[in-house]
């Protein structure tokens, strides 16, 4: 009788990613469709085929399948971890112009904003979700921009306090699309819709907050043609 061959753990181990990554795309498909309430595990089990054992044993229970799939879309956000240097305002409108296309064209796809809709939904009942959002999303954005405008300020290209800049720049981009898109008001921004958004921010931050060695060049012009009157 010929043995049977043994059991290769290490293809298990392989398997085990593809095997997670499967129960939420399929988790995270039911919330979308079904919301958290009207979603059971055995419908997510049967939607992976896998046996509910299995989601206990890769994932855990209902709340944590939601927030894992919470953690996972927002670690998907590619936004760079830097913004390039900006030697000039005018390098630097092209950067912010850039950061906000390739943010807006993330935020604004129609999978992360169903994500925020089961974020709002659950907040409530899972403070954990906010937090996984906060950290995993908002903070990457928050951090790329902290970096390129404090080097701004540092230069001499724009005057303000980075945190503000970057209140001021995220409120602009979004203004109420975000709202909108919750609500399903509007349809998803096109390219060329992003592109104008993007740009009107970046020129809108820059008008804002001015060099401070432009500024100290206009007062000097303006109080030497007042002494020259």
């Amino acid at each position: 009788m010929r043995a049977k061959p043994a059991r290769d753990d290490r293809q298990g181990e392989a398997d085990e990613p593809a095997l997670r990554r499967r129960i939420l795309e399929a988790a995270f498909t039911a919330f979308a469709e079904l919301g958290y309430s009207g979603t059971s595990t055995s419908e997510i089990a049967t939607r992976a085929h896998v046996s509910k054992r299995d989601l206990y044993t890769h994932v855990g229970n209902k709340l944590q399948l939601l927030i894992e799939c919470i953690r996972d879309r927002s670690a998907r956000f590619p936004v760079a971890a830097e913004l390039p240097d900006s030697a000039d305002r005018e390098m630097l409108q092209a950067a912010l112009t850039r950061f906000g296309q390739r943010f807006l064209a993330e935020v604004t796809d129609a999978n992360v904003v169903e994500t925020f809709r089961l974020a709002i939904a659950e907040a409530n009942r899972a403070p954990e979700i906010a937090r996984a959002l906060e950290e995993l999303g908002r903070e990457k954005v928050r951090s790329a921009l902290r970096g390129a405008l404090t080097k701004a300020r540092d230069s001499a290209l724009v005057e303000g306090e980075p945190e503000e800049m970057i209140r001021e720049f995220l409120a602009l981009l979004w203004a109420d699309l975000a709202i909108s898109l919750l609500l399903r008001t509007v349809k998803t921004p096109g390219e060329r819709e992003i592109a104008r958004r993007s740009a009107a921010a970046a020129r809108a931050l820059l008008a804002l907050h001015p060099s401070p060695v432009g500024g100290r060049a206009r007062r000097k012009g303006r109080h030497a043609k007042n002494e020259a009157s």
